[in-house]
């Protein structure tokens, strides 16, 4: 019967192959560290006030370019009273991206998606009606344009009508008519996919009048309100293509090395394992997150990527997080019958009912974003606190997960050293070759909790950086891309890492030997809870121990000795 590949492999090999996997995981983390720019970046515009006396809901507004808008710097300016200009005349214009040193710019296809939020400028004026909480109506439109277009072709790729709530304060010794009102920024829209060259975004806050009727108490609360902006945040192009890349090195190999498994496991007389098919699950999950689906958004208008971007990385938080709790559970070496799926039902059940969760969560604002924009589930107190609670608990449920884990190799270590007291009772070439695969299988497992322990934090940096864009202007190296090109490589690579050395051995074992009875101390191999129980004698002895290699190899001294204590 043969062993795992990690049983077996010399203490020569196995080094080199550490080696080789932590200069990958050194590379990753320098390539996002000193290569990849910030994953995001902020563009922070003031909107132009376009006036129109005649307000079309079909008429474009740009403050750049030929037959532009008809524009005023303050409402103060004398032209606001002399042509009796209104709120339901006032459009706020956004033309993005902003020019930079009388340069145009233009968004590339590189840049993935673009979300924004708005922010308001509200004076303290004594003589203003407002309302810390007012709700705000917005008539919104999005429109496109691309190169070779003239500057009056702009196509809407869409428009609504939403509210959104304020949350203001002021100090009191502020309150004064030369301070402005703390606000805080709400959503604006979140796109999926930047496929086009330049945006506009066109915003009215009407109110109502004989003209328009909008509901007596449409935005009549807003105080003394002078300006609005608008902050733009994308992808920064350089990062995708860092992150593209990773994404295009690891997916052909993570394809071989599943080949390559999955042939070694069919070639055996015995039926998987447990833990072998939860590799592949893994494997495969890790497979679909580094498709490089992101090529697709060079070509083609893809704005359901985002969406595709989160189911891809749910199901792999879902195979990682249960393939852990089996994997530490095949070794537990306890009087449990395992090996079997329906042993952990119940640590199965909660991880995945967590993931769905989340998911369900998620596609509540994504999935209506694919139709509107404009839609976000942060504008309400309802929905602000639903997204706080479900984010709060979802870092909780990560902490105690990382603890339960924790606890559970504890209890493996645990495990492994009252079993260990019965190696001293071994002969010298068994205790030897069991004490470094116990030695290696301790590695394993501290590789395992550092590789949850980074993940956690992987998740609350991301977390993170969807507010904080920069950690010190001063400082050249991007923690946050470091971490995630860093997290993302070491995915990888300890996925391939538990590939590689529990694919089954090609070494074989002579038939005249029988060492696996000889000493019964309890004690299971890295490898031997998946072999030995569906290996037991026909004395009803259970099989404890992988055997030992006999035939000339990198152990051939301890062979040598086994075979003169044998001879004896």
């Amino acid at each position: 019967m043969a062993g795992a590949i990690i049983e077996n492999l010399s203490g020569r090999k196995l080094g080199i192959l550490i080696v080789f996997l932590m200069l990958c995981q050194v590379v990753c983390f320098l390539v996002g560290a000193l290569i990849a720019p910030a994953p995001s970046s902020a563009m922070s515009v003031l909107g132009t006030k376009c006036i129109d006396k005649k307000y079309s809901k079909d008429k474009w507004y740009y403050p750049r370019g030929e037959k532009r808008c008809r524009s005023i710097s303050t409402l103060d300016e004398p032209l606001v009273e002399q042509d009796n200009i209104e709120a339901n005349d006032i459009i706020f214009a956004f033309q993005i991206p902003s020019p930079k040193d009388n340069f145009a710019l233009d968004y590339s296809r590189w840049q993935q998606n673009l979300l924004s939020v708005m922010h308001l400028d509200i004076y303290f004026d004594d003589n203003a009606k407002f309302d810390p909480n007012a709700v705000v109506t917005l008539e919104a439109r999005l429109g496109y344009r691309n190169k070779g277009d003239p500057d009056t072709k702009w196509t809407e790729y869409a428009s609504s009508v939403e509210e959104r709530s304020l949350d203001c304060y002021i100090e009191p010794r502020h309150m004064k008519s030369e301070y402005i009102y703390n606000c805080s920024s709400v959503p604006m829209f979140e796109l999926g996919s930047l496929h086009h060259d330049f945006y506009l975004l066109n915003i009215r806050l009407p109110v109502n009048t004989a003209k328009e009727s909008w509901g007596e108490n449409t935005n009549a609360n807003l105080g003394r309100l002078t300006d609005m902006w608008v902050v733009f945040i994308h992808q920064n192009g350089g990062f995708t293509k860092v992150w593209v890349s990773l994404k295009t090195i690891f997916f052909p190999t993570m394809v071989a090395i599943m080949v390559w498994f999955w042939r070694r496991i069919s070639l055996l007389t015995r039926p998987p394992a447990l833990l072998e098919y939860m590799l592949m699950v893994l494997g495969a999950a890790l497979t679909f997150l580094n498709c490089p689906l992101e090529y697709l958004t060079l070509v083609y208008d893809c704005p359901w990527m985002t969406v595709v971007s989160d189911i891809r990385q749910g199901l792999f938080y879902a195979s990682l997080l249960s393939f852990w709790l089996i994997f530490t559970g095949e070794h537990l070496m306890d009087d449990i019958e395992r090996n079997r799926i329906r042993v952990y039902w119940r640590h199965l059940s909660a991880v995945l009912g967590g993931c769905l969760c989340l998911f369900i969560f998620d596609m509540c604002e994504r999935g209506v974003q694919l139709r509107n924009p404009f839609y976000s589930i942060w504008v309400t107190p309802i929905g602000t606190n639903l997204a706080l609670a479900f984010i709060m608990l979802a870092g909780i449920c990560a902490g105690l997960y990382f603890c339960f884990l924790s606890y559970m190799i504890w209890k493996v270590f645990i495990n492994i050293s009252s079993k260990r007291q019965s190696l001293p009772a071994m002969s010298t070439a068994r205790r030897l070759h069991y004490e470094g695969i116990i030695y290696r299988f301790k590695v394993l497992m501290l590789a395992t909790l550092l590789c949850a322990a980074m993940t956690v934090i992987g998740f609350i940096l991301g977390q993170v950086s969807e507010g904080q864009w920069s950690w010190d202007d001063n400082i050249k190296l991007e923690y946050t891309s470091a971490f995630f090109t860093g997290v993302y490589g070491m995915w990888n690579i300890y996925t391939f890492a538990l590939i590689c050395l529990y694919a089954p051995s090609h070494k074989r074992w002579p038939k005249d030997q029988d060492w696996a009875v000889s000493d019964n101390c309890g004690l299971a191999s890295i490898h031997g809870a998946l072999l030995a129980r569906d290996t037991q004698s026909s004395t009803g002895e259970e099989i404890e121990f992988s055997r030992l290699a006999t035939e000339p190899s990198e152990m051939s001294s301890i062979t040598a000795f086994a075979k003169k204590t044998a001879a004896d």
